[in-house]
């Protein structure tokens, strides 16, 4: 529109305003206005008393889900408000009864605004994100209040007269603010709809950990692609120019985004293919760990001394990686250990096989621990111990160092020894000795 269009805009508000504030002096809107003071400080009064004892009695409730905790909660912060609404339209119910509805009007006028704000704000609690909050609780309180006072018109004409015209495309301040109020709407409904239903197929047994990551993702890149487009058409902006922006997107990607797709393909096909999943054991080069989560580009790897590392999609398709837990959970581990050549290979196979089998994440079925005679080594028989367990997300060096240590225990009740090296310094003759000075 022209800036005449939107000067005349601007007047018939000046003019509105200057009438209902002219309304304002009237005898009985001027009574109106007390009562509606007084009962806003009447609820702040209850709201005082009642909200103390609420807060006490809120940290005294045991075993309530948690949707309902949040449910007072969120009431105990709007408890003002909330008890004003219902005093406001319990007096101005009274009112209309009991006298003429003009006398009564601007108080309904305030009910439903402070009834509207208050489902408003409880309404966008739902929203966790600040950003998306703030938009849809603000946007929400300023379009119903002007909806109410019937000034809906002039304010959708002058939002629409500050407008940009490119080409056949009319961008305006009112397109603008439909559109960040519809795609937070939108997108708070996506999110909630994500957080539900991730938390139901991460509750079925039957569908695999790497299966139920997919089909999270999965639905939430349809959730959020739908919540965008869905808001874009129906505030009227035109999609045609998405196609060639999309092409535009898909050259940068061929050329200075390789690696990030390169990332983001190789976690599709590690979840469709299975190979590691949350909760396996891994090893990648030096890295030793489980996996505590997939995301889209990479690969989070928690080691037992409580470094987490950020792995590469890409490195776990190209590289060399050892899934201890891929088929199952079972680990055989290794340790050597030597005897002196004094003591009888038979009773020291039997006893460390024994001392094994009492050490406790060491099974004894279906793979029981088996004892090898390796070599003759200068000082002593050198001999290889085997044992499996289930669980190697416990660790691997502690359940080595107790097999260890049930060695050495039994061993000392069976006088088995443990060699190491030993040198003898033989004097020659007094001969020697002297030429030894001598030098």
């Amino acid at each position: 529109m022209e800036p005449q269009s939107t000067f005349d805009i601007l007047q018939r508000l000046l003019r509105q305003g200057e009438i209902f504030l002219l309304g304002l002096m009237r005898e009985w809107n001027a009574y109106q206005i007390v009562i509606a003071a007084g009962i806003f400080l009447l609820a702040w009064g209850f709201a005082k008393i009642i909200g103390a004892r609420m807060h006490l009695w809120m940290r005294g409730l045991e075993g309530w889900p948690l949707w309902r905790m949040r449910l007072l909660v969120m009431f105990h912060r709007r408890l003002r408000l909330t008890l004003f609404v219902f005093l406001i339209w319990t007096v101005t119910l009274i009112m209309r009864e009991a006298t003429w509805p003009s006398r009564s009007y601007l108080l309904g006028i305030i009910a439903m605004l402070a009834t509207a704000w208050l489902l408003i704000a409880m309404a966008t609690r739902l929203i966790r994100n600040p950003l998306l909050r703030f938009l849809v609780r603000y946007g929400g309180w300023a379009w119903v209040t002007l909806l109410i006072v019937g000034l809906t018109d002039e304010a959708r004409n002058l939002l629409d007269s500050a407008a940009v015209d490119i080409g056949d495309a009319h961008f305006s301040l009112w397109l603008l603010l439909q559109a960040l109020v519809l795609l937070a709407v939108l997108f708070a409904g996506a999110r909630f709809l994500s957080v539900t239903s991730s938390a139901t197929i991460r509750s079925n047994e039957d569908i695999s950990p790497s299966m139920q990551v997919l089909a999270i993702k999965v639905l939430q890149v349809l959730l959020y692609s739908s919540a965008f487009f869905i808001g874009l058409r129906t505030v009227g902006v035109d999609l045609t120019g998405l196609a060639v922006l999309s092409g535009a997107v898909g050259v940068g990607l061929g050329f200075g985004l390789q690696k990030v797709v390169s990332n983001l393909v190789s976690g599709i096909i590690i979840l469709l293919d299975k190979s590691i999943k949350p909760g396996d054991v891994i090893s990648l080069g030096e890295t030793f760990g489980w996996i505590n989560a997939l995301g889209a580009r990479y690969v989070s790897v928690v080691t037992r001394d409580g470094k987490e590392y950020l792995i590469p999609n890409e490195d776990l398709i190209t590289g060399q990686v050892v899934n201890w837990s891929h088929s199952n959970e079972f680990v055989r581990l290794d340790i050597y250990f030597g005897t002196a050549y004094g003591d009888d290979p038979h009773v020291v196979r039997r006893v460390a096989i024994e001392a094994a089998k009492g050490v406790g994440r060491v099974l004894s079925n279906p793979n029981a621990p088996v004892c090898h005679i390796v070599g003759f080594g200068d000082s002593s028989v050198d001999y290889i111990l085997r044992f499996w367990i289930a669980d190697p997300t416990k660790g691997l060096t502690n359940i080595r160092g107790n097999v260890y240590l049930a060695l050495w225990d039994a061993f000392q009740e069976h006088d088995i020894s443990f060699p190491f090296p030993q040198r003898e310094v033989r004097m020659l003759g007094e001969d020697a000795a002297k030429d030894a000075r001598a030098e």
